[in-house]
């Protein structure tokens, strides 16, 4: 919140720096906050379509508050492709708008709700709305992925507004709420629309050039009319128009132009439209004047103004020194002669074939001051010198008086920037004193356990269940801004009093300063993985044994794979699902392929990025040696590597049905309903065959006492006849986002598959896998049409795991499926035993689904 602040000051310091030397918007500089989280937009402005209940009013949308119910809500579920819902902001006068940010409903910890994806219409007089796209014709903006997260969008193009409306969307009905603030400036040149002729095509002998208005968000026939785009975004056009500023658009996108062919009468005419009658000064133009193409700035401008109702019979003409020398675009600046007018009207006349402009600002009363300098972006032509500009003529004495506030203002700046960069290397150091405390401590618990695993491995050498009891302070912040799922247990008092003891076969545990049960972990490795999971837990006897052999997994040329999309990313990498090219060749014999050697093989790629640090990297060596080793037909298998040169990549197995979770949602089961609806079925017998297949490849995980932690259907890849193969990247897909409980912003947890020891401890076992299993059964059952406890909340979630731990028979169980037998919800059942020795075996769960697959 600090730094948020830090960021808004400056922001804010810097507009009124720029703001009173600069006459054209830099959208740059204008992206300071305008009100909503500050207070300074007032209630009254603030207006809704609806609303749950008076503490969800319109009011609560604001960014980072938490008053009344902590957000606004619409009244009603928001439908698929329905825009009835809105918050609208008047903003009490035009504004340039930059950037908008949103937030879901937390509501300290009682509220999930948030939009994941919204729209955005404006208005400059409250009566005509328009629809906000990009560059590209794109109206939905990607909203929030949780209810803690404030996500910034820049608003490409800007948008000058008076009213924002911001309209949630979904791709099925859902609850939604909505945090929200707008970023920018006031718009001073008070220009509401300009009426022009459509842009042109140039047809270069290269390539055809479009400089067309293509962000215009009035009416374009053969004409522009009411409306504001590329002549007012901010952006002003490269000397050479064949290239833009802008990033994957087409060459002349940053310029609006017309060819003198077009124009019997020599001009272009250009109408601009203001908000009320104002005083003018000047009118500044960003031409092109690439002469070698035939371009150049205009030769005269005649413009009419008209106060009220009549144009006046008196134009005014001005024309610029024609210059054949410097091809570079410029400002041309037009004195106005302090003409009062509500709109004017400008005849641009040809100095060559083709007339190309970027840029249209008006200095005016209010916006007088902004004339006084100007940035080098802004400046006049080459060709005339400042003392000759006559917007340049002030006062010396006033002259002085500003270069004096510039210059304090400045001194002002540097020790804010200061201030501010200090704080934050000093709340680093204090990060990092606190993380080589913590490792201190942990390394000399560790050393202290390290010959009590030793001994407990010896003893219990016949056992099949090693457990990993991970410490969530490894994992998550430290920071007493964030909540550590290790301290959930503090809302249990009973949990205090209680004499059990947590089982453990090979670990024991200490206490350390606050009370909490810490478990000691030198028999564990944590592999991170790529996509910041700590998908496996592996004993570290088990990972010496493995990792010591030489790994067998061959180098794959990197150019011989080819993205299709990207799946997911995590802290440290990517996921990519590519098209391998001759993968055939690199498969040993204990690969059973079926795949023509002439044909393109699915494959996912995890990358590393080439920024990671030395854990990351040598963790991934880790999960390199340790995939290799991993040989099951129901395991994804890693492939082959790419690690030569950076970014680090393995290449695993990815089957074309994709996840078991969006399979499933896909199909229905057999019956009149699916015949009915013509959809794709699956069998029940099919479905205990998968549940079987994953059952297996658990049962040969837990034989080597890997801990999986996160498994799910999200995890379970499908192929050919039903097929599957158990992964670990679903963690880091945004597709499931919602699937994870995010610690305050941070960490996160797939609470609703986890065991109530893994979710109040921190322990994770083969036993805790169990109880994801029978959570994952559970899934197949309902087709992955339903979210586990989908009635409950997170924190409603995390209640009931308390439940289990008292064992007061008030816990809530995940409900018998309508296509599940009684023998099946018994398995399930079993699965979710508050004993973790109760739970049976995965070899036992294995042999109960054959049978009943047979």
């Amino acid at each position: 919140m600090n730094r948020l602040w830090d960021v808004h000051l400056l922001l804010l310091i810097l507009h009124f720096l720029f703001g009173a030397v600069m006459s054209q918007v830099n959208p740059g500089v204008c992206r300071y906050p305008l009100g909503m989280s500050g207070g300074q937009i007032q209630d009254e402005d603030i207006s809704a379509s609806s609303q749950w209940s008076e503490s969800t009013a319109a009011r609560y949308g604001r960014l980072d508050f938490e008053e009344g119910d902590g957000a606004w809500c619409p009244e009603i579920t928001v439908e698929p492709d329905s825009l009835k819902e809105f918050l609208q902001i008047d903003l009490r006068s035009l504004h340039f708008i930059t950037l908008v940010g949103t937030q879901g409903r937390h509501a300290g910890g009682i509220g999930n709700e948030f939009a994941q994806m919204y729209k955005i219409k404006y208005s400059r007089d409250g009566s005509r709305w328009i629809s906000w796209r990009n560059r590209q014709g794109k109206q939905v903006i990607e909203g929030n992925r949780n209810a803690y997260d404030i996500v910034l969008k820049d608003l490409e193009p800007p948008i000058i507004a008076r009213f924002v409306r911001f309209m949630p969307v979904t791709d099925h009905s859902m609850n939604v709420c909505m945090r929200v603030e707008l970023y920018g400036c006031e718009w001073l040149d008070g220009l509401v629309s300009y009426n022009a002729p459509a842009g042109e095509q140039m047809n270069l002998p290269s390539h055809p050039v479009y400089v067309n208005d293509s962000v215009y968000d009035g009416a374009v026939i053969h004409s522009m009319t009411e409306g504001l785009g590329q002549l007012t975004d901010g952006v002003c056009g490269l000397d050479d128009f064949t290239h833009s500023h802008v990033y994957n658009v087409w060459p002349g996108y940053d310029y609006v132009g017309w060819n003198n062919e077009s124009f019997p009468n020599g001009f272009v005419e250009i109408m601009f439209e203001f908000d009320r009658t104002r005083n003018f000064t000047t009118m500044k133009v960003h031409c092109n004047n690439m002469f070698s193409r035939h371009v150049k700035a205009f030769r005269q401008v005649t413009c009419y103004f008209r106060s009220e109702s009549d144009w006046e019979a008196t134009p005014l003409s001005f024309s610029p020194v024609v210059d054949e020398k410097n091809p570079s675009a410029r400002f041309v600046t037009v004195n106005l002669a302090n003409q009062m007018a509500s709109a004017i009207k400008c005849q641009f006349y040809f100095a060559d074939a083709w007339m190309l402009f970027s840029e249209i600002t008006f200095q005016s009363d209010t916006a007088m001051y902004n004339t006084t300098l100007a940035p080098p972006k802004t400046g006049l032509p080459p060709n005339i010198p400042p003392e000759e500009d006559p917007t340049h003529k002030v006062d010396d004495s006033n002259t002085r008086i500003l270069i004096g506030c510039l210059v304090a203002i400045i001194f002002i700046l540097v020790a804010i920037i200061v201030i501010i960069l200090w704080r934050q290397v000093w709340q680093k150091m204090l990060e990092k004193a606190s993380r080589r405390m913590l490792d201190d401590e942990l390394t000399a618990s560790l050393s202290i356990q390290s010959e009590t695993f030793a001994y407990n491995h010896n003893q219990s050498s016949t056992t099949s269940e090693q457990e990993s009891s991970s410490t969530y302070e490894r994992i998550f912040p430290l920071g007493p801004d964030y909540q550590e799922p290790s301290r959930l247990i503090c809302k249990l008092p009973e949990f205090a009093q209680s004499s059990e003891e947590p089982a453990s076969t090979s670990t024991a545990a200490t206490v350390i300063q606050d009370g909490v049960p810490h478990y000691a972990e030198a028999d564990i490795v944590n592999l991170q993985g790529v996509t910041g999971s700590n998908t496996y837990a592996i004993p570290a006897l088990t990972m010496d044994l493995l990792s010591g052999k030489d790994v067998v997994v061959e180098e794959f040329p990197r150019k011989l794979l080819t993205f299709k999309e990207k799946l997911g990313e995590g802290q440290f990498g990517e996921v990519h699902l590519c098209e391998a090219e001759g993968m055939q060749e690199f498969m040993n014999q204990e690969f059973l392929f079926d795949i023509p050697e002439d044909q393109l093989v699915l494959v996912a790629v995890k990358m590393l990025r080439s920024d990671a640090n030395k854990n990351a990297r040598n963790d991934f060596l880790k999960e390199i040696k340790i995939m290799s080793r991993l040989k099951d037909p129901n395991i994804i298998r890693l492939l082959a590597v790419c690690i030569y040169s950076d970014p680090l990549c393995m290449i695993t197995e990815y089957m074309e049905n994709g996840d078991l979770n969006q399979f499933l949602s896909r199909h229905e089961p057999e019956g009149q309903l699916a015949l009915l609806s013509n959809a794709p079925t699956v069998s029940f017998s099919n479905l205990c065959y998968m549940a079987a297949q994953i059952a297996s490849g658990m049962k040969y995980l837990s034989s080597l006492n890997f801990v999986h932690r996160d498994l799910a259907t999200r995890n379970c890849l499908v192929g050919k006849n039903f097929t599957i193969k158990i992964a670990d990247f679903g963690m880091s897909r945004n597709l499931y986002s919602g699937d994870y409980y995010r610690i305050q912003g941070r960490a996160v947890l797939p609470i609703r598959w986890m065991s109530w020891e893994s979710i109040l401890l921190g322990k994770f076992t083969t036993a805790s896998d169990v109880w994801a299993f029978g959570v994952t059964l559970w899934e197949i059952l309902n087709f992955c049409k339903e979210q586990p406890y989908s009635q409950l909340t997170d924190e409603q979630v995390i209640e009931n795991t308390g439940e289990f731990f008292r064992d007061q028979k008030r816990q809530i169980y995940l409900p018998q499926p309508v296509l599940c037998p009684d023998s099946l919800y018994k398995i399930m059942l079993s699965c979710w035993r508050r004993n973790a020795k109760e739970r049976p075996a995965f070899q036992e769960i294995h042999r109960a689904l054959l049978d009943l697959h047979a």
